[in-house]
């Protein structure tokens, strides 16, 4: 199999090629802006956009998601770059990197799988409001005095106008043809109407000049001492968070619009290595970029050449094709953003809001609303997590039941139904009736299991007060796992269970 055959896996060469350049031009404004962001130089950005893209694209786990300087980790690494410097910014990425790849080899990118429905609605919609607040800074303009107004007039309508027709265009394009990506389309049109025009509107280079050469390779300047290392460690773990929760949740959107599967800690250390590279090329960190994924999944890019051509072509930009890149009107890219967002809100979530429990609509605003204002993506993510843990722990520990009879012999047994952890143990303990039960009696495990510590301790002080009592109590149908955890814990706890060969648990497979 060819180079390119290898890239392509079946996909349309042409499509993957057209799907990388309208990424590269939607790449353009954004990276810019994350640059500035992070009080670097838009160069830096671009740079760094460009090698992430290409080693993610070749050898992360996600075919046809994009890859960049993204604004989550700009947002990060703001106060590093102004108490100590770019130079600190480098060495941060590149730890980043190592970080990164620590986390894929020790294989934790399978935990983005305990990432509920609800949070990643709230993630996905979140990040579309930043999108869309992001676009809204191209309506503004700075004047003579350095102050930022919004535009007005006449300015304002063409600036709209533009946006409006590119939007149209896209929508409308596929209705005639679809042998080209409808967002490369209004691109070229909308900006040869602007430069044949002599149109007065915002262009690409009114941000910051693209004009540069290819990117360096730069050892950072700093001492390699403890001290450093303090300095750096800890914007590089924040950053290596939010890099792969934005990655991972990314690819699972990918995953789930394409119907096939992506490979989450093959992706951490594709991330990682790329974050090293950037790194030592004197570049700002990055990840997975939700906007300009979806920008290439629209238009038909679903395997690695599309990231690789949108890489390239970002670097052709910088070093012969700035000059005609500036000219790009930011209306027409705005156009395509404004696109992007409508397609990555998940409208569903706001029909099924009547429809889902209320737990999972608070953690999907949640979630939303702490996206979208602190763009700080792993606390999100975190919180949403936990509040939804904490909500299936709660429902499970008021669930736990007991049937209660006494056998021909005198013996009285507990059928306890739903599993005894720290959530359910107090709930477990009101069961039973000390006072009033016999000598001799057995808890059935048949239903349940021991899961945790809390459990064995609960057992273990049960165990304390029947003995106490003069009384005998029998644990009976421990599932393996519980037996084991019991055995484990035979140094903390007393208890007396009783082995039943000819009881077996079914075991689900698991990866």
């Amino acid at each position: 199999m060819s180079f390119i055959e290898n890239l392509t896996r079946g996909a349309s060469l042409k499509d993957e090629v057209l799907a990388g350049l309208t990424t590269a031009l939607a790449l353009v404004p954004e990276v810019v802006a994350f640059a500035l962001l992070a009080h670097v130089s838009p160069l830096v950005g671009i740079s760094s956009a460009c090698i992430i893209c290409l080693i993610t694209s070749l050898f992360g786990g996600r075919p046809g998601m994009i890859s960049g300087a993204a604004g989550s980790v700009a947002v990060v690494i703001v106060s590093l770059v102004e108490q100590h410097g770019v130079e600190y910014l480098s060495a941060a990425v590149a730890l980043m990197g190592v970080i990164q790849i620590a986390i894929g080899l020790l294989r934790f990118g399978k935990f983005i799988r305990l990432v509920p429905q609800s949070v990643v609605f709230g993630f996905v919609n979140g990040l579309a409001l930043i999108i869309f607040m992001a676009q809204l800074e191209q309506f503004k303009v700075v004047d003579t005095t350095g102050a930022t107004h919004w535009l007005s007039g006449s300015s304002l309508y063409l600036m709209l106008g533009l946006v409006a027709l590119t939007m149209a265009i896209i929508v409308l394009l596929p209705r005639v043809t679809k042998a080209v990506p409808p967002s490369l389309v209004a691109i070229l049109i909308v900006s040869g109407l602007v430069i044949f025009g002599n149109l007065p509107t915002k262009s690409v280079g009114d941000i910051a000049s693209i004009a540069g050469g290819l990117p360096q390779p730069h050892l950072p300047q700093i001492p390699f001492t403890w001290q450093t290392l303090s300095i750096i460690f800890p914007y590089s773990l924040i950053m290596a968070l939010v890099g792969l929760t934005e990655s991972l949740l990314t690819l699972t959107v990918v995953d789930e619009i394409t119907e096939t599967r992506g490979r989450g800690n093959k992706d951490c250390v594709a991330q990682g290595l790329a974050n090293i590279t950037s790194g030592f090329f004197g570049g700002m960190g990055g990840c997975a970029m939700i906007g300009q994924t979806m920008v290439n999944i629209e238009s038909r890019g679903r395997q690695r050449l599309s990231g690789v051509v949108a890489a390239v072509a970002l670097l052709l930009f910088v070093v012969v094709g700035s000059s005609l890149i500036e000219r790009l009107p930011l209306a027409a890219l705005v156009g395509v953003m404004f696109m992007v967002v409508i397609a990555t809100f998940e409208w569903a979530s706001l029909r099924i809001i009547g429809k889902m429990p209320l737990t999972d609509v608070v953690v999907m605003v949640l979630v939303t609303l702490i996206t979208a204002i602190s763009q700080n993506l792993a606390l999100a993510v975190l919180i949403g997590v936990v509040i939804s843990a904490l909500a299936f722990a709660w429902e499970n520990a008021v669930r736990i039941r007991a049937r209660k009879f006494v056998d021909e012999q005198g013996i009285k047994h507990y059928e306890i139904f739903g599993p005894l952890f720290f959530g359910s143990v107090a709930a477990f303990n009101e069961k039973f009736d000390l006072a009033h039960d016999p000598q001799e009696v057995i808890i059935d495990f048949r239903e349940s299991r021991v899961a945790d510590l809390s459990a064995i301790e609960a057992l273990n002080k049960l165990t304390e007060r029947y003995h106490k009592s003069g009384k005998k109590l029998h644990l009976r149908h421990l599932s393996p796992d519980s037996r084991r955890l019991l055995a484990n814990a035979q140094a903390l706890i007393d208890v007396n269970y009783w082995e039943d060969p000819t009881y077996k648990v079914s075991v689900d497979a698991m990866e």
